[in-house]
């Protein structure tokens, strides 16, 4: 199974306020485990960088100057996708900065049943806690002392190993890691190795059968002299 982890970073709350997207950073699982490929990309979004926004991500207006449109890495983005599930935290956020961006250059909007909400997911499970990536970093003991900033591709690594946690663990399923091999069901369970032991004794010994003779004579009229 294939699923793609996914964060942005934007000049803002809003697309419909004239927010952009400013980066895409992707990370591929298959069967619940990162494999080596990613995506990631910083966008031009032609318009300047609010205060707020920066504070959050560090991306100023002159180092994104220079970086690509939208419409220049869509094809790139889309391909990568490929259709895949997409795990995201508060999914309906980076959906509608995504897909505000694929309308404006005349592409299909994609469809919010392909995104798997980690927000949504954390507070079914922890009902009241918080459920920001932050607080389920701390929750599940997972090291995110580098991220100083908002980064799409560090948030992406976390969110990944959140999720993990999330479905029921970092080795769910019968898949353990990347460098350990499915178990294979054709070939039946692994040998056991027994251990021999020498044989009990069954025969009775002298003592026992004329206890059991002694026994037999009390017993009046017994049905096998019939």
């Amino acid at each position: 199974m294939r699923e793609i982890v996914l964060d942005t970073e934007t000049t803002g709350l809003s697309p419909t306020d004239g927010d952009r997207l400013v980066e895409i950073g992707c990370i591929e699982l298959i069967n619940h485990v990162a494999t080596e490929r990613s995506f990631h990309v910083y966008i031009n979004p032609e318009r300047d960088m609010p205060t707020a926004a920066f504070e959050v991500h560090g991306l100023s207006a002159e180092f994104l100057a220079d970086k690509p449109l939208f419409a220049d890495v869509a094809d790139d983005f889309l391909a990568f996708l490929d259709g895949a599930p997409l795990v995201i935290h508060n999914a309906s956020f980076d959906m509608g900065f995504i897909n505000a961006e694929l309308r404006n250059i005349g592409r299909d909007p994609l469809p919010m049943s392909q995104a798997v909400d980690t927000v949504s997911m954390a507070r079914r499970k922890f009902p009241g806690a918080p459920a920001s990536l932050d607080a389920l970093c701390r929750r599940f003991q997972i090291d995110n002392s580098g991220r100083t900033l908002h980064g799409a591709l560090i948030d992406a690594d976390l969110l990944a190993q959140v999720y993990l946690e999330l479905i029921g663990g970092r080795q769910p399923g019968l898949v353990l890691d990347m460098g350990t091999a499915a178990v294979d069901l054709t070939r039946g369970p692994a040998p056991v190795e027994r251990i021999a032991r020498p044989a009990r004794p069954h025969l009775p010994s002298p003592a026992e059968l004329a206890a059991h003779a002694a026994f037999l004579e009390k017993i009046t009229d017994p049905i096998w002299n019939g």
